[in-house]
Protein backbone atom coordinates (compact mmCIF):
# COMPACT_ATOMS: atom_id res chain seq x y z
CA UNK A 1 0.00 0.00 0.00
CA UNK A 2 1.65 3.22 -1.14
CA UNK A 3 0.80 6.87 -0.68
CA UNK A 4 2.15 10.07 -2.19
CA UNK A 5 5.18 10.38 0.09
CA UNK A 6 6.56 7.07 -1.16
CA UNK A 7 6.04 5.36 2.19
CA UNK A 8 5.11 1.71 2.14
CA UNK A 9 3.02 0.59 5.09
CA UNK A 10 2.90 -3.15 5.67
CA UNK A 11 -0.35 -4.45 7.22
CA UNK A 12 1.45 -6.21 10.07
CA UNK A 13 0.33 -9.12 12.20
CA UNK A 14 -1.92 -7.05 14.49
CA UNK A 15 -4.04 -5.67 11.61
CA UNK A 16 -7.19 -7.63 10.78
CA UNK A 17 -8.78 -6.64 7.45
CA UNK A 18 -10.06 -8.96 4.75
CA UNK A 19 -13.11 -7.17 3.33
CA UNK A 20 -13.33 -4.89 0.30
CA UNK A 21 -10.77 -2.09 0.13
CA UNK A 22 -11.58 1.60 0.50
CA UNK A 23 -9.72 4.65 -0.76
CA UNK A 24 -8.03 7.32 1.31
CA UNK A 25 -8.41 10.71 -0.37
CA UNK A 26 -6.07 13.70 -0.02
CA UNK A 27 -8.01 16.73 1.27
CA UNK A 28 -5.55 18.98 -0.59
CA UNK A 29 -5.54 17.40 -4.05
CA UNK A 30 -8.89 15.56 -3.83
CA UNK A 31 -7.06 12.56 -5.33
CA UNK A 32 -6.67 9.02 -3.89
CA UNK A 33 -3.40 8.48 -2.02
CA UNK A 34 -3.91 4.93 -0.76
CA UNK A 35 -6.17 1.90 -0.81
CA UNK A 36 -6.77 0.09 2.47
CA UNK A 37 -8.36 -3.29 3.10
CA UNK A 38 -11.38 -2.96 5.38
CA UNK A 39 -12.34 -5.14 8.32
CA UNK A 40 -15.56 -7.13 8.16
CA UNK A 41 -17.68 -9.06 10.67
CA UNK A 42 -15.28 -12.02 10.61
CA UNK A 43 -12.36 -9.71 11.41
CA UNK A 44 -14.24 -8.24 14.37
CA UNK A 45 -14.82 -11.76 15.72
CA UNK A 46 -11.18 -12.66 15.16
CA UNK A 47 -9.95 -9.50 16.89
CA UNK A 48 -12.16 -10.02 19.94
CA UNK A 49 -11.11 -13.67 20.09
CA UNK A 50 -7.42 -12.82 19.84
CA UNK A 51 -7.69 -10.11 22.49
CA UNK A 52 -9.70 -12.38 24.77
CA UNK A 53 -7.15 -15.21 24.44
CA UNK A 54 -4.20 -12.90 25.04
CA UNK A 55 -5.88 -11.59 28.18
CA UNK A 56 -7.27 -14.83 29.64
CA UNK A 57 -4.48 -17.26 28.82
CA UNK A 58 -1.59 -15.10 27.65
CA UNK A 59 1.13 -13.39 29.69
CA UNK A 60 0.13 -9.75 29.24
CA UNK A 61 -2.57 -9.28 31.86
CA UNK A 62 -0.52 -11.25 34.39
CA UNK A 63 2.70 -9.35 33.72
CA UNK A 64 4.22 -7.18 36.39
CA UNK A 65 3.53 -3.46 35.81
CA UNK A 66 7.28 -2.93 35.35
CA UNK A 67 7.26 -5.30 32.35
CA UNK A 68 4.39 -3.42 30.74
CA UNK A 69 6.07 -0.08 31.38
CA UNK A 70 9.26 -1.35 29.75
CA UNK A 71 7.30 -2.47 26.68
CA UNK A 72 5.65 0.93 26.26
CA UNK A 73 9.02 2.65 26.67
CA UNK A 74 10.34 0.47 23.82
CA UNK A 75 7.40 1.57 21.72
CA UNK A 76 8.21 5.21 22.54
CA UNK A 77 11.78 4.68 21.33
CA UNK A 78 10.57 3.20 18.03
CA UNK A 79 8.01 6.00 17.69
CA UNK A 80 10.69 8.66 18.12
CA UNK A 81 12.74 7.17 15.28
CA UNK A 82 9.77 7.32 12.91
CA UNK A 83 8.21 10.64 13.89
CA UNK A 84 8.99 12.28 10.53
CA UNK A 85 7.28 9.43 8.67
CA UNK A 86 4.24 9.61 10.93
CA UNK A 87 3.90 13.38 10.49
CA UNK A 88 4.06 13.00 6.72
CA UNK A 89 1.36 10.33 6.73
CA UNK A 90 -1.00 12.44 8.87
CA UNK A 91 -0.46 15.50 6.67
CA UNK A 92 -1.22 13.44 3.57
CA UNK A 93 -4.38 11.74 4.88
CA UNK A 94 -6.14 14.53 6.83
CA UNK A 95 -4.50 17.74 5.54
CA UNK A 96 -2.97 18.86 8.83
CA UNK A 97 -0.16 21.39 8.12
CA UNK A 98 3.17 19.61 8.38
CA UNK A 99 4.48 21.98 11.07
CA UNK A 100 1.39 21.30 13.20
CA UNK A 101 1.61 17.57 12.45
CA UNK A 102 5.22 17.46 13.65
CA UNK A 103 4.57 19.53 16.76
CA UNK A 104 1.16 18.31 17.91
CA UNK A 105 -0.13 15.40 15.87
CA UNK A 106 3.09 13.42 16.47
CA UNK A 107 4.97 15.35 19.15
CA UNK A 108 2.16 15.08 21.70
CA UNK A 109 1.70 11.28 21.37
CA UNK A 110 5.46 10.74 21.71
CA UNK A 111 5.43 12.81 24.89
CA UNK A 112 2.27 11.08 26.18
CA UNK A 113 3.84 7.63 25.95
CA UNK A 114 6.68 8.52 28.30
CA UNK A 115 4.49 10.64 30.56
CA UNK A 116 2.08 7.74 31.06
CA UNK A 117 5.03 5.46 31.88
CA UNK A 118 6.15 7.96 34.52
CA UNK A 119 2.63 7.96 35.97
CA UNK A 120 2.49 4.15 35.92
CA UNK A 121 5.75 3.91 37.84
CA UNK A 122 4.16 5.96 40.64
CA UNK A 123 0.73 4.34 40.43
CA UNK A 124 -0.62 2.43 43.43
CA UNK A 125 -1.29 -1.02 42.01
CA UNK A 126 -1.78 -2.71 45.39
CA UNK A 127 -2.21 -1.53 48.96
CA UNK A 128 -3.21 -2.95 52.33
CA UNK A 129 -5.67 -1.16 54.60
CA UNK A 130 -6.85 -1.91 58.10
CA UNK A 131 -10.58 -2.50 57.81
CA UNK A 132 -13.20 -1.13 60.19
CA UNK A 133 -13.80 -4.62 61.61
CA UNK A 134 -10.10 -5.26 62.22
CA UNK A 135 -9.29 -7.33 59.12
CA UNK A 136 -6.49 -6.48 56.74
CA UNK A 137 -8.03 -5.48 53.40
CA UNK A 138 -5.80 -6.02 50.38
CA UNK A 139 -6.83 -3.72 47.53
CA UNK A 140 -5.66 -4.68 44.05
CA UNK A 141 -5.93 -2.83 40.74
CA UNK A 142 -6.47 -5.30 37.89
CA UNK A 143 -7.02 -4.82 34.14
CA UNK A 144 -10.61 -4.14 33.13
CA UNK A 145 -10.23 -6.61 30.26
CA UNK A 146 -10.62 -6.33 26.49
CA UNK A 147 -10.81 -2.67 25.44
CA UNK A 148 -12.35 -1.34 22.23
CA UNK A 149 -10.71 2.01 21.42
CA UNK A 150 -12.54 3.98 18.73
CA UNK A 151 -10.94 7.22 17.53
CA UNK A 152 -11.89 9.96 15.06
CA UNK A 153 -9.76 11.46 12.29
CA UNK A 154 -8.93 14.93 13.61
CA UNK A 155 -6.05 14.13 16.03
CA UNK A 156 -5.68 10.43 15.31
CA UNK A 157 -2.35 9.57 16.92
CA UNK A 158 -2.90 11.73 19.98
CA UNK A 159 -6.31 10.17 20.58
CA UNK A 160 -4.95 6.67 20.00
CA UNK A 161 -2.15 7.31 22.52
CA UNK A 162 -4.55 8.56 25.22
CA UNK A 163 -6.44 5.25 25.00
CA UNK A 164 -3.95 2.60 23.89
CA UNK A 165 -1.06 3.51 26.19
CA UNK A 166 -2.89 3.61 29.56
CA UNK A 167 -4.85 0.49 28.60
CA UNK A 168 -1.63 -1.40 27.89
CA UNK A 169 -0.01 -0.15 31.08
CA UNK A 170 -3.08 -1.36 32.99
CA UNK A 171 -2.63 -4.85 31.50
CA UNK A 172 -5.58 -4.73 29.11
CA UNK A 173 -5.67 -5.99 25.55
CA UNK A 174 -6.85 -3.50 22.94
CA UNK A 175 -8.82 -3.48 19.70
CA UNK A 176 -8.22 -0.20 17.88
CA UNK A 177 -10.71 1.09 15.29
CA UNK A 178 -9.39 4.16 13.43
CA UNK A 179 -11.61 6.43 11.34
CA UNK A 180 -11.93 5.60 7.63
CA UNK A 181 -10.52 9.04 6.80
CA UNK A 182 -7.30 8.33 8.73
CA UNK A 183 -6.33 4.64 8.70
CA UNK A 184 -2.76 5.11 7.44
CA UNK A 185 -1.29 6.45 10.68
CA UNK A 186 -2.88 3.55 12.61
CA UNK A 187 -1.33 1.07 10.19
CA UNK A 188 2.07 2.71 10.59
CA UNK A 189 1.66 2.49 14.37
CA UNK A 190 0.81 -1.21 13.94
CA UNK A 191 4.20 -1.65 12.23
CA UNK A 192 5.88 -0.12 15.26
CA UNK A 193 3.94 -2.35 17.64
CA UNK A 194 5.02 -5.39 15.62
CA UNK A 195 8.61 -4.21 15.98
CA UNK A 196 8.53 -4.35 19.79
CA UNK A 197 7.07 -7.89 19.64
CA UNK A 198 4.14 -7.69 22.00
CA UNK A 199 2.39 -11.05 22.50
CA UNK A 200 -0.04 -11.82 19.70
CA UNK A 201 -3.52 -10.50 20.34
CA UNK A 202 -2.50 -7.74 22.77
CA UNK A 203 -3.14 -5.06 20.13
CA UNK A 204 -5.49 -5.54 17.17
CA UNK A 205 -6.27 -2.92 14.50
CA UNK A 206 -9.55 -2.91 12.55
CA UNK A 207 -9.67 -0.36 9.69
CA UNK A 208 -13.20 0.33 8.52
CA UNK A 209 -16.35 2.38 8.72
CA UNK A 210 -18.95 2.95 11.43
CA UNK A 211 -20.49 -0.49 10.81
CA UNK A 212 -17.27 -2.08 12.08
CA UNK A 213 -17.41 0.15 15.15
CA UNK A 214 -21.03 -0.83 15.72
CA UNK A 215 -20.16 -4.53 15.72
CA UNK A 216 -17.30 -3.87 18.11
CA UNK A 217 -19.13 -1.79 20.74
CA UNK A 218 -22.05 -4.25 20.87
CA UNK A 219 -19.84 -7.35 21.17
CA UNK A 220 -20.28 -9.25 24.46
CA UNK A 221 -16.58 -10.14 24.47
CA UNK A 222 -15.58 -6.48 24.93
CA UNK A 223 -15.23 -5.33 28.55
CA UNK A 224 -14.77 -1.59 28.01
CA UNK A 225 -15.33 0.87 25.18
CA UNK A 226 -13.38 4.11 24.99
CA UNK A 227 -14.91 6.35 22.33
CA UNK A 228 -14.05 9.79 21.01
CA UNK A 229 -16.37 11.38 18.48
CA UNK A 230 -19.52 13.39 18.02
CA UNK A 231 -22.20 13.65 20.68
CA UNK A 232 -24.76 11.98 18.40
CA UNK A 233 -22.45 9.02 17.80
CA UNK A 234 -21.62 8.89 21.51
CA UNK A 235 -25.28 8.44 22.40
CA UNK A 236 -25.48 5.48 20.01
CA UNK A 237 -22.33 3.96 21.53
CA UNK A 238 -23.68 4.36 25.07
CA UNK A 239 -26.94 2.69 24.06
CA UNK A 240 -25.10 -0.26 22.50
CA UNK A 241 -22.90 -0.68 25.56
CA UNK A 242 -25.89 -0.61 27.90
CA UNK A 243 -27.27 -3.84 26.44
CA UNK A 244 -24.24 -5.82 27.71
CA UNK A 245 -23.49 -3.54 30.69
CA UNK A 246 -20.16 -2.80 29.00
CA UNK A 247 -18.16 -0.09 30.69
CA UNK A 248 -17.82 2.98 28.48
CA UNK A 249 -16.08 6.34 28.52
CA UNK A 250 -17.10 9.04 26.06
CA UNK A 251 -15.12 12.10 24.96
CA UNK A 252 -17.56 13.98 22.72
CA UNK A 253 -18.21 17.36 21.15
CA UNK A 254 -17.78 20.87 22.45
CA UNK A 255 -18.79 24.49 21.98
CA UNK A 256 -16.32 26.00 24.39
CA UNK A 257 -16.33 29.61 25.54
CA UNK A 258 -13.38 31.94 25.98
CA UNK A 259 -14.44 34.47 28.62
CA UNK A 260 -12.45 37.67 28.03
CA UNK A 261 -12.52 39.94 31.08
CA UNK A 262 -12.31 43.69 30.66
CA UNK A 263 -8.66 43.98 31.76
CA UNK A 264 -7.28 41.54 29.15
CA UNK A 265 -5.05 42.89 26.36
CA UNK A 266 -6.76 42.46 22.96
CA UNK A 267 -3.59 41.40 21.11
CA UNK A 268 -2.78 38.69 23.69
CA UNK A 269 -6.35 37.43 23.61
CA UNK A 270 -6.39 37.32 19.81
CA UNK A 271 -3.12 35.39 19.57
CA UNK A 272 -4.19 32.92 22.26
CA UNK A 273 -7.67 32.33 20.89
CA UNK A 274 -6.33 31.88 17.37
CA UNK A 275 -3.91 29.21 18.57
CA UNK A 276 -6.49 27.47 20.78
CA UNK A 277 -9.28 27.56 18.20
CA UNK A 278 -7.98 27.49 14.62
CA UNK A 279 -5.16 24.95 14.81
CA UNK A 280 -5.93 21.96 12.60
CA UNK A 281 -8.39 24.22 10.71
CA UNK A 282 -10.62 24.37 13.77
CA UNK A 283 -11.14 20.60 13.73
CA UNK A 284 -10.46 20.14 17.45
CA UNK A 285 -13.08 19.22 20.03
CA UNK A 286 -11.86 21.67 22.69
CA UNK A 287 -11.64 24.68 20.35
CA UNK A 288 -12.68 27.99 21.91
CA UNK A 289 -15.26 28.84 19.27
CA UNK A 290 -17.38 31.25 21.36
CA UNK A 291 -15.45 34.38 22.33
CA UNK A 292 -17.33 36.26 25.06
CA UNK A 293 -16.17 39.88 25.37
CA UNK A 294 -17.31 42.88 27.46
CA UNK A 295 -19.84 44.93 25.54
CA UNK A 296 -17.97 48.22 25.92
CA UNK A 297 -14.75 46.75 24.42
CA UNK A 298 -16.37 44.52 21.78
CA UNK A 299 -14.88 46.27 18.76
CA UNK A 300 -11.33 46.29 20.18
CA UNK A 301 -11.32 42.50 20.57
CA UNK A 302 -12.98 41.97 17.18
CA UNK A 303 -10.36 44.12 15.44
CA UNK A 304 -7.51 42.22 17.14
CA UNK A 305 -9.02 38.85 16.23
CA UNK A 306 -9.58 39.93 12.64
CA UNK A 307 -5.94 40.98 12.33
CA UNK A 308 -4.77 37.59 13.62
CA UNK A 309 -7.11 35.60 11.39
CA UNK A 310 -6.46 37.47 8.16
CA UNK A 311 -2.71 37.04 8.67
CA UNK A 312 -2.99 33.23 8.70
CA UNK A 313 -1.30 31.49 5.78
CA UNK A 314 -3.73 29.00 4.22
CA UNK A 315 -2.58 26.47 1.65
CA UNK A 316 -0.69 23.28 0.83
CA UNK A 317 -0.36 21.34 4.11
CA UNK A 318 3.00 19.90 3.06
CA UNK A 319 4.51 23.42 2.97
CA UNK A 320 6.28 24.14 6.31
CA UNK A 321 5.01 27.73 6.17
CA UNK A 322 1.34 26.78 5.99
CA UNK A 323 -0.66 27.52 9.12
CA UNK A 324 -4.11 26.34 7.99
CA UNK A 325 -4.75 23.40 5.70
CA UNK A 326 -7.94 21.98 4.22
CA UNK A 327 -10.80 20.34 6.05
CA UNK A 328 -10.77 16.56 6.07
CA UNK A 329 -13.51 15.91 3.50
CA UNK A 330 -15.86 17.51 1.00
CA UNK A 331 -18.74 16.73 3.36
CA UNK A 332 -17.02 18.66 6.16
CA UNK A 333 -16.29 21.58 3.82
CA UNK A 334 -19.95 21.79 2.82
CA UNK A 335 -21.08 21.53 6.43
CA UNK A 336 -18.86 24.43 7.54
CA UNK A 337 -19.86 26.61 4.59
CA UNK A 338 -23.52 25.96 5.38
CA UNK A 339 -22.95 27.24 8.92
CA UNK A 340 -21.26 30.37 7.59
CA UNK A 341 -24.28 31.11 5.40
CA UNK A 342 -26.53 30.38 8.37
CA UNK A 343 -24.62 32.84 10.56
CA UNK A 344 -25.16 35.61 8.04
CA UNK A 345 -28.84 34.72 7.74
CA UNK A 346 -29.20 34.79 11.54
CA UNK A 347 -27.93 38.37 11.65
CA UNK A 348 -24.36 37.98 12.91
CA UNK A 349 -21.88 40.39 11.29
CA UNK A 350 -19.36 38.66 9.02
CA UNK A 351 -16.05 40.40 9.74
CA UNK A 352 -13.72 38.28 7.63
CA UNK A 353 -13.78 35.00 5.75
CA UNK A 354 -16.76 33.37 4.11
CA UNK A 355 -17.65 30.54 1.79
CA UNK A 356 -15.22 31.29 -1.04
CA UNK A 357 -11.97 29.40 -1.61
CA UNK A 358 -8.88 31.06 -0.14
CA UNK A 359 -6.80 33.11 -2.58
CA UNK A 360 -4.57 31.07 -4.88
CA UNK A 361 -6.40 27.77 -4.39
CA UNK A 362 -8.69 26.17 -6.96
CA UNK A 363 -9.04 22.70 -5.48
CA UNK A 364 -8.99 21.02 -2.08
CA UNK A 365 -11.55 21.06 0.71
CA UNK A 366 -10.68 24.50 2.03
CA UNK A 367 -12.69 27.07 3.98
CA UNK A 368 -11.40 30.60 4.52
CA UNK A 369 -10.96 31.26 8.28
CA UNK A 370 -14.07 33.14 9.34
CA UNK A 371 -14.95 35.59 12.13
CA UNK A 372 -18.46 36.64 13.15
CA UNK A 373 -19.12 39.56 15.49
CA UNK A 374 -22.10 41.10 17.31
CA UNK A 375 -23.62 37.63 17.63
CA UNK A 376 -26.14 36.33 20.11
CA UNK A 377 -25.73 33.19 22.21
CA UNK A 378 -29.08 31.90 20.92
CA UNK A 379 -27.83 31.72 17.32
CA UNK A 380 -27.08 28.28 15.93
CA UNK A 381 -23.50 29.31 15.12
CA UNK A 382 -23.12 29.92 18.87
CA UNK A 383 -24.82 26.71 20.00
CA UNK A 384 -23.85 23.97 17.55
CA UNK A 385 -20.43 22.43 16.99
CA UNK A 386 -19.23 23.56 13.55
CA UNK A 387 -15.84 21.81 13.61
CA UNK A 388 -14.14 24.24 11.25
CA UNK A 389 -12.27 27.57 11.23
CA UNK A 390 -15.18 29.71 12.41
CA UNK A 391 -15.14 31.97 15.49
CA UNK A 392 -18.12 33.83 16.94
CA UNK A 393 -17.72 36.93 19.14
CA UNK A 394 -20.58 37.56 21.58
CA UNK A 395 -20.81 40.64 23.84
CA UNK A 396 -21.79 40.38 27.53
CA UNK A 397 -22.85 42.91 30.20
CA UNK A 398 -20.91 41.85 33.32
CA UNK A 399 -19.11 38.86 34.89
CA UNK A 400 -22.34 37.16 35.93
CA UNK A 401 -23.72 37.51 32.41
CA UNK A 402 -20.51 36.04 30.95
CA UNK A 403 -20.64 32.99 33.24
CA UNK A 404 -24.33 32.45 32.53
CA UNK A 405 -23.66 32.65 28.80
CA UNK A 406 -20.73 30.23 29.00
CA UNK A 407 -22.93 27.75 30.90
CA UNK A 408 -25.88 28.21 28.53
CA UNK A 409 -24.72 25.38 26.27
CA UNK A 410 -25.47 21.72 25.70
CA UNK A 411 -21.73 21.08 25.94
CA UNK A 412 -19.12 21.27 28.69
CA UNK A 413 -15.73 20.12 27.42
CA UNK A 414 -13.37 23.08 27.72
CA UNK A 415 -13.17 26.82 28.22
CA UNK A 416 -10.83 29.65 29.13
CA UNK A 417 -10.66 32.92 31.02
CA UNK A 418 -8.48 35.82 29.88
CA UNK A 419 -7.54 38.45 32.47
CA UNK A 420 -4.58 40.14 34.18
CA UNK A 421 -5.92 39.00 37.57
CA UNK A 422 -5.30 35.29 38.25
CA UNK A 423 -7.49 35.20 41.37
CA UNK A 424 -10.37 36.69 39.40
CA UNK A 425 -9.79 34.16 36.63
CA UNK A 426 -9.88 31.23 39.06
CA UNK A 427 -13.07 32.54 40.64
CA UNK A 428 -14.74 32.77 37.23
CA UNK A 429 -13.39 29.37 36.11
CA UNK A 430 -14.82 27.70 39.23
CA UNK A 431 -18.29 28.85 38.17
CA UNK A 432 -18.10 27.50 34.60
CA UNK A 433 -19.58 24.04 34.18
CA UNK A 434 -16.90 22.39 32.08
CA UNK A 435 -14.49 19.50 32.48
CA UNK A 436 -11.39 21.57 31.66
CA UNK A 437 -10.43 25.25 31.48
CA UNK A 438 -7.35 27.34 30.84
CA UNK A 439 -6.34 30.71 32.24
CA UNK A 440 -4.89 33.03 29.58
CA UNK A 441 -4.56 30.02 27.29
CA UNK A 442 -6.58 27.22 25.82
CA UNK A 443 -6.54 23.94 27.72
CA UNK A 444 -3.05 22.47 27.26
CA UNK A 445 -3.82 18.73 27.40
CA UNK A 446 -1.26 18.26 30.16
CA UNK A 447 -0.51 14.51 30.36
CA UNK A 448 -0.54 14.62 34.17
CA UNK A 449 -4.00 16.22 34.37
CA UNK A 450 -7.37 14.56 33.69
CA UNK A 451 -9.24 15.55 30.52
CA UNK A 452 -12.93 15.06 29.75
CA UNK A 453 -16.30 16.73 29.64
CA UNK A 454 -19.71 17.09 31.24
CA UNK A 455 -23.22 17.38 29.79
CA UNK A 456 -23.25 16.64 26.05
CA UNK A 457 -19.44 16.47 26.00
CA UNK A 458 -19.48 13.01 27.55
CA UNK A 459 -18.21 11.35 30.71
CA UNK A 460 -15.09 9.63 31.98
CA UNK A 461 -11.58 11.03 32.06
CA UNK A 462 -8.44 10.52 30.00
CA UNK A 463 -4.85 11.53 30.85
CA UNK A 464 -3.38 11.79 34.33
CA UNK A 465 -3.55 8.93 36.86
CA UNK A 466 -7.31 9.00 36.28
CA UNK A 467 -6.60 7.92 32.70
CA UNK A 468 -4.87 4.77 33.94
CA UNK A 469 -7.54 4.09 36.56
CA UNK A 470 -10.20 4.13 33.85
CA UNK A 471 -8.74 0.85 32.54
CA UNK A 472 -8.54 -0.83 35.94
CA UNK A 473 -10.95 -2.72 38.17
CA UNK A 474 -10.57 -2.51 41.94
CA UNK A 475 -10.64 -5.79 43.88
CA UNK A 476 -10.80 -6.05 47.69
CA UNK A 477 -9.58 -9.12 49.59
CA UNK A 478 -10.33 -9.16 53.31
CA UNK A 479 -8.17 -11.38 55.57
CA UNK A 480 -9.56 -12.51 58.93
CA UNK A 481 -7.62 -10.94 61.84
Amino acid sequence: MEQDLGLRIAPGRCVLAHADAFEVISPHTEEPIAEVAAAGPADVEAAVGAARAALDSGPWGKADPAERIAAVRRLADVYDRRRAEMAGVITAEIGAPIAFAQRAQVGLPAMMMRAFCDLAERHTWTETRRGFFGADVHVRKEPVGVVAAIVPWNMPQFLIATKLVPALLAGCTVILKPAPESPLDALLLAEMIDEIELPRGVVNVLPGDSAVGGLLVSHPGVDKVSFTGSTAAGRAVATACAANLTKVSLELGGKSAAIVLDDAAPESVAAGVRSASLSNSGQICNALTRVLVPHHRHDEYVDALAAEITALRVGDPSDPGTQLGPLVSRRQQHRVRDYIRLGRDEGARLVTGGTEMPDGLDRGWYVTPTLFASADNAMRIAREEIFGPVLTVIPYRDDDDAVAMANDSDYGLAGAVWTADTDRALSIAARVRSGTLGVNQGYTMDPFAPFGGVKGSGYGRELGPEGIDSYLETKSIAVSP
